[in-house]
Formats: structure tokens, C-alpha cells, sequence
């Protein structure tokens, strides 16, 4: 059964040849929506552990732009678009795991909102906590409730940008270049949050597609 899964992951990589110039609008969404599909509804009726941890370590065997060539198109509010997401935050947060655990601790100080409990990361969040967040949450997309690992997505999304924000008012001053950058991450971050949460009732409510 394992290798019946492995050609749904691995068509990213090279299928967009047989679209012309690989930029049909209509035939990349197609591919998009039906390859997401597939992929979810498979590796769910299959339970299978290790079609999951093939799929939760893919991007790091294969890089993210396999994934990004065959769902980052998709409309942000979409199956596609979600899927494509979560496996973003997950490389990022795997590219700097001490930086990203800086940003969470500095947001769950100055949040008020139940975010960080959404979200479900161990306190203190350090680089190995942020990372096992990471690594639940796209393991719940194949094996658990997908609208709670969009929202839990969505959360952790909101706490960074929070730390985010609150480091960059204090590096404004004197580091105003820094401060800039924390701003745009806090937003990108904010965007990912909102289009997470959106997908999460659209789910819910069987409208994501």
C-alpha cells in the first residue's frame, strides 16, 4: 500500500510538462485541486504511519519548491492553497528554529488572546518545541481533524507575528533596517494566519475544494 502513495507526492516535481508552457491558469488549478484531493483522502483511508512520515518529511528529502511547483499557484483559500501553507511555515520554521522560537516566546509575553494555547506549543517554546509544533500539525492534516491543524496553524502563525511586531518596535530606534524586516514577517505571517483560518471554517462547513 506505501507505494501505491508515492506517485502523488513525487508528481510535483515534473508533471507541469505536459501543461502547455506550464502556465494554463486553469489546467495548474485543476492539477492543484485534484492532486491536493487525492493526497488527503488517501493517506486518511490508508492510516498507514509511514506513507505520514514520508509526507511529513518530503520537503526536507526534496526541498519545498516540489511542493511549491504544484500548490503555491492555488488560491490561498483553498485545499491546495492550505496545503501549501503548512508545508511553507513547517520550512520555515526548520530554516531558523532558534529565531522562530524567539519570535513565539516574545508573542505568547504579549498576546492576550488564547492563540498560544490554540497553537500548542510546550512552554518554554524553544528550537526543539517549535519544531515538534511544526511537525504535529502537518502530521494532524493527514491523521486528525484538518480544520483543528489549520487553526492550530493559523495560531502559531499569529503568536510569531505578535513577536514579531513587539521586536520591531523595540529595534526601531536603533535598528530601524531590522525593524523593517520583523514588520513585513509580521505581516506575511498575519496574511498565512488569515487564509488558515478561513480554510479552517471552510472545511468545517465542507466548502474547502
Amino acid at each position: 500500500m506505501t507505494e501505491r502513495f508515492a506517485k502523488p507526492v513525487k508528481f510535483a516535481g515534473h508533471q507541469f510538462a505536459d501543461i502547455q508552457g506550464g502556465e494554463d491558469p486553469a489546467a495548474v488549478s485543476r492539477v492543484a485541486h485534484e492532486t491536493a484531493a487525492a493526497l488527503v483522502a488517501r493517506v486518511r483511508e490508508a492510516r498507514d504511519p509511514e506513507v505520514v512520515e514520508r509526507l511529513l518529511t518530503f520537503t526536507d528529502d526534496n526541498g519545498i519548491d516540489a511542493i511549491a511547483e504544484l500548490w503555491s499557484r492555488a488560491t490561498p483559500r483553498s485545499l491546495p492553497g492550505a496545503l501549501w501553507r503548512i508545508y511553507l511555515l513547517r520550512a520555515m520554521i526548520r530554516a531558523d528554529a532558534r529565531a522562530i522560537s524567539l519570535f513565539y516566546q516574545r508573542g505568547v509575553v504579549t498576546m492576550g488572546t488564547i492563540d498560544t494555547l490554540v497553537a500548542g506549543a510546550a512552554e518554554p517554546a524553544g528550537p526543539d518545541e517549535v519544531l515538534e509544533v511544526a511537525d504535529q500539525i502537518l502530521r494532524g492534516v493527514f491523521t486528525g481533524d484538518l480544520s483543528i491543524a489549520l487553526d492550530r496553524a493559523a495560531a502559531f502563525c499569529r503568536v510569531v507575528a505578535a513577536g514579531c511586531t513587539s521586536l520591531a518596535d523595540d529595534a526601531d530606534p536603533t535598528e530601524p533596517s531590522r525593524a523593517s524586516d520583523l514588520t513585513t514577517r509580521a505581516l506575511r505571517l498575519t496574511g498565512i494566519a488569515a487564509d488558515l483560518s478561513a480554510s479552517s471554517k471552510l472545511w468545517r462547513s465542507g466548502g474547502l475544494d
